[in-house]
């Protein structure tokens, strides 16, 4: 084996970062890699930085990719991607990451956040051993979804109406539920409609899989977003989001449990989200495993 170090090239690697994504799958996500529609999203996110893109470190064998050490929205954390024969990979990427994904605090202060399976004990002591330490607070649990067949109904209130952005893809609708889904104060800004004319021009974006609810003065109020992966099948759900003003009336879970539903009859059997949220757990997922933030600051100078 002779292995090779590139950067990411950009645009034009995304067709073969998301095929070695698809070939990394196990059922039941028992690998614990990204899904392709991870990656996709974070790449079609407004928080994406583009700048540092050639940052990304990609190892290949032969001119196949066996090792993808990337981050998910800024510089400072890394994920590392390897296939199963080139695990040991993992030190050199580690390395790697160490001298081109770090970040600046506020004061300047150099860090970077590795994230480690918290069953992948041999890369766990090779992140303790170079000085990096538990930051729980980023965590990232992994759940899934087994979907029923039959999938029991859904339902929404009288007067909400269930639908997906294939039946209205009004951008300012989206923009506000997802703006005050998030928590953020007042209304928003029309500067970020384009924004989420961005979140959906990935290649696997589907409006039929995006479910919204309405309400009955008209505006969304809540939002699923559903991703479907062809190669494997199976659904992975991001973004989620209800207004404030209308939560805990069960619009949310609706919308999440029809875009499953869609996804199910697509073929999935699973659906998987990066959270383990009681909102979640209510709905029915289940906690796989917690892909562990470890972070380490170094000396400047």
């Amino acid at each position: 084996m002779t292995v090779t170090l590139r950067t990411c090239v950009g645009p034009a690697d995304f067709p073969a970062i998301s095929d070695f994504l698809y070939g990394l799958y196990q059922p039941d996500n028992r690998d614990g890699h990204w899904f392709q529609p991870i990656w996709e999203y974070a790449y079609t996110h407004t928080m994406f930085d583009p700048e540092a893109v050639p940052r990304i470190g990609i190892w290949e064998d032969a001119g196949a990719m066996v090792g993808l050490a990337l981050y998910e929205t800024r510089l400072g954390e890394a994920f590392f991607q390897t296939h199963p024969a080139y695990v040991h990979l993992k030190p050199e990427m580690l390395a790697y990451a160490e001298g081109h994904l770090t970040g600046s605090t506020d004061e300047g202060k150099r860090y970077l956040k590795a994230y480690v399976n918290d069953f992948d004990t041999a890369f766990e002591a090779v992140v303790r051993s170079r000085g990096y330490e538990p930051e729980p607070r980023s965590h990232r649990p992994m759940s899934q979804f087994v979907i029923p067949d039959p999938f029991p109904p859904i339902r929404v209130p009288d007067g909400f109406r269930l639908q997906s952005l294939a039946d209205d893809n009004d951008l300012a609708k989206v923009h506000r539920v997802l703006w005050r889904g998030f928590n953020h104060p007042g209304e928003p800004s029309a500067d970020g409609i384009e924004g989420r004319r961005q979140m959906q021009s990935g290649p696997h974006f589907r409006k039929d899989l995006t479910m919204v609810v309405q309400s009955p003065q008209g505006a969304f109020v809540a939002f699923a977003g559903l991703w479907f992966d062809p190669i494997n099948r199976f659904g992975y759900v991001e973004p989620v989001a209800t207004d404030p003003d209308y939560r805990r009336r069960g619009l949310g879970t609706a919308a999440v449990l029809e875009g499953i539903r869609r996804c199910g009859e697509l073929g999935a059997t699973v659906a998987y989200v990066w959270s383990a949220q009681p909102f979640y757990r209510a709905i029915g997922f289940k906690t796989l495993f917690t892909l562990n933030c470890w972070i380490r600051y170094f000396a400047t100078g």
